[in-house]
């Protein structure tokens, strides 16, 4: 297996795993946190900004502005630092998925939703607010919605504290996203809370219709129609918009900042007015004064073009505000009968609100009224809509539902839509839970990956990992590799669950190679040091047709896996003979053969019926093929018996035969001497000699019978 380089670790502490987004100034990546082990995101600046040092003083500071953030819809920034000339943000890691994703697949987005989404977005500006730090990219791809419906508000990276005076960039530039820039922001103005409320009715009424107010080719040419151009209304894009609703959208989109929400607060308050069936504090003006705005003048194609993706944060010139020509003039008598108007519609929406829920001498708490309708709606949005009508929401079951964006949804209410309620009765809300469908688990114990590559492959799947120690049980698996994995690869489990993989830790173990049998004693000894083992050597007790001084076995056995220094003992063999196969041959022929080899031979008679002639070797013992010592005695059954051997044994010669009287044979004394045997009257290894009777061949005699010849065959090992 290649060796992969080690993941970076950024200040010796935050390990890389994998890249999970890439916006205009930063790339972001999941990463590891060592020393508190939690996941974290980590936000790495390209080199272009960082190598500008007042960007990246200013980036510091805010960053610190950002850490001292701690609001739940608000994703808190954990450290800030510098490794390999960059630098970076080290933020929560929130397992979601952003809003824009939730944007692209599901939009158009229901009202009562996206006015949820918006309320939890604006709670976290007005407390960023309230903290002195504007956020100045709020866009959906600032946005995570978690597993479980949670808003997270993310990326203060070119935050600004208010009253600050010092720029990110150089004069007459402008950072952010040209997608959701305030008219103020693109004109390179000072920027405020109500900065960030603009953009974020720009995010409401992209969720609304699946598309922008503006768009177009470049950063510079979206920027100058925030300034000087009129959207769509939502509802011309999709009627199903609530009209309240679009007021808010368009309140919050005024070109002037004093047209707007004056605070972040106040368009969370109207949102949830929105989410309860009240009327929201909204002038309707605003829709019809926006729906009747016009162009007043043309402003001369910019100059500058930054070519990237308009949803990304990028730096672009700034829109000279003289290019539009002057402002109408606002008198003082206006201003104020505008304020007289404003505080009589607003009196009014209160009084008419407060008399519908029990106030001014309306109806009385006692009196019942039809349950609202929150089904479809996200909890908190539905939880808060309840208590608005003086409802208690209890969390009722849940649906477990694989898709993100209906996470958090209200499915069903007890009592139902339109049923008769009283004030402080509690209405159920059984609700979607997201849960993932079961993921495979893949197989990272094979491949002798690293704790950190087999963790890597898992997290990427979805699944988390612990490491159990282990010790080696071959010698091919190394330290810190990942040898089995529980539970086993290719079973489907729940995402998120934890896999165990066994790690190798301690000492490796050797093999006792096969190859070491047959060897030279030496070279047996010499190839066991060589692996850490320690040799020693015994004489084999049995003949063995391996030569002498080789190897013959191993103990323990060959294969077997050991500790370094162990003792492994070499069984050298003792030599041997191999026993010839003698049958289908003459006796002299066997008794020449066996001699050859330093083996001993006996005649016997075979006693059973056989193919062979008289004289020839029917049967041996012992048989062929057989190792045996040097000197062992081999019994031949001759076919015939002895009396059909018809020569001398190898040994010592006898006389001829002589002529016997009246045609009788001649007998003539023989001697076959044998090795190693004792004889009758010899001493251990000294030849006997056994008196025995071989039929010879007689010489011609007279009346033609045989004459018996005494003869005297040494046996070996025998008593004479």
């Amino acid at each position: 297996m290649t060796t992969t380089p080690p993941p970076p670790v950024y200040n010796g502490r935050y390990e890389l795993r994998r890249q999970i987004a890439r916006g205009g100034t930063a790339q972001v990546y999941l990463a590891h946190d060592l020393l508190l082990d939690r996941p974290v995101a980590l936000k790495v600046l390209f080199p272009e900004l960082s190598a500008d040092r007042a960007f990246v003083e200013r980036f510091r500071r805010e960053a610190q502005a950002a850490a001292n953030l701690s609001h739940p819809n608000i994703v808190p920034v954990f450290d800030w630092g510098e490794s390999d000339r960059t630098h970076f943000i080290v933020m929560e890691y929130v397992d979601g998925e952003p809003l824009s994703a939730i944007i692209r697949s599901q939009a158009p987005l229901g009202a009562a939703q996206a006015a949820a989404i918006a309320a939890d977005i604006a709670k976290a500006l007005s407390y960023a607010h309230r903290h002195g730090v504007v956020h100045r990219d709020v866009k959906p791809g600032n946005v995570l919605i978690t597993t479980d419906g949670a808003v997270k508000v993310t990326d203060f990276g070119i935050a600004r504290a208010m009253g600050a005076d010092t720029q990110v960039t150089q004069t007459g530039l402008v950072m952010g996203t040209a997608t959701y820039f305030s008219p103020e922001q693109a004109q390179g103005l000072g920027v405020d809370g109500r900065s960030d409320v603009y953009a974020l009715g720009v995010v409401l009424y992209e969720m609304l219709t699946g598309r922008p107010p503006f768009s177009g080719e470049t950063p510079v040419a979206i920027a100058y129609q925030h300034v000087r151009e009129t959207p769509p209304t939502p509802r011309s894009l999709n009627s199903t918009i609530p009209e309240s609703l679009e007021t808010i959208v368009l309140h919050a989109m005024a070109k002037q900042p004093g047209d707007r929400y004056a605070t972040a607060d106040d368009l969370r308050a109207d949102l949830e007015r929105f989410g309860r069936g009240q009327a929201v504090l909204t002038p309707s003006s605003a829709a019809s004064a926006a729906r009747t705005t016009t162009v007043a003048a043309v402003l001369a194609p910019p100059t500058t073009t930054v070519a990237v993706p308009n949803s990304q944060t990028t730096v672009v010139e700034a829109i000279d505000e003289e290019g539009f020509g002057p402002r109408p003039k606002r008198t003082t008598v206006w201003w104020a009968l505008a304020a007289v108007v404003l505080v009589c519609g607003i009196g009014a929406i209160v009084y008419t609100g407060g008399r519908s829920l029990g106030y001014f001498g309306g109806k009385t708490a006692a009196a019942t009224f039809k349950a609202p309708k929150v089904t479809g709606m996200r909890l908190s949005a539905a939880e808060a809509r309840l208590r608005g009508h003086h409802l208690v929401p209890v969390r009722g079951t849940t649906k477990t539902t694989p898709n993100k964006g209906t996470a958090g949804t209200v499915y069903a209410q007890n009592p139902h839509a339109g049923q008769r309620v009283r004030a402080h009765e509690q209405v159920t809300l059984d609700y979607y839970r997201y849960q993932h469908a079961p993921v495979s688990v893949p197989n990272v114990s094979s491949q002798g990956d690293t704790y950190q590559e087999a963790a890597a492959q898992l997290l990427l799947q979805g699944f988390k990992s612990t490491q159990l120690p282990v010790k080696a049980n071959s010698p091919t698996q190394r330290q810190g590799t990942v040898i089995s994995q529980n539970p086993k690869a290719g079973t489907n489990q729940p995402y998120g669950s934890t896999v165990t993989l066994s790690v190798v830790s301690g000492q490796s173990y050797v093999t006792i190679p096969n190859s070491i049998v047959g060897q030279s004693q030496s070279a047996a000894e010499s190839t066991l040091r060589q692996l850490n083992l320690l040799p020693k050597t015994r004489q084999a007790t049995h003949p063995s047709s391996t030569p002498l001084g080789d190897v013959i076995a191993t103990i323990p056995t060959p294969g077997t896996a050991l500790k370094p220094n162990s003792t492994v003992t070499l069984v050298i063999s003792s030599g041997g003979v191999v026993v010839p196969n003698e049958v289908g041959f003459s006796a002299q022929q066997a008794e020449s053969d066996l001699q050859a080899k330093a083996l001993g031979f006996r005649i016997a008679a075979y006693s059973g019926t056989s193919q062979y002639v008289p004289g020839t070797v029917a049967q041996q013992e012992p048989r062929p093929t057989r190792v045996v010592n040097q000197g062992t005695v081999i019994v031949l059954f001759v076919v015939g018996g002895k009396s059909a051997v018809t020569s001398t044994t190898p040994g010592t010669s006898g006389p001829s035969g002589t002529s016997g009287p009246s045609g009788t044979s001649g007998s003539v004394p023989t001697t076959t001497s044998l090795p190693g045997t004792s004889g009758t009257s010899g001493t251990s290894g000294t030849s006997g000699s056994v008196p025995t009777t071989t039929s010879l061949p007689g010489t011609s005699g007279t009346s033609g019978t045989s004459g018996s010849v005494p003869t005297t065959t040494s046996l070996p090992g025998t008593s004479g």
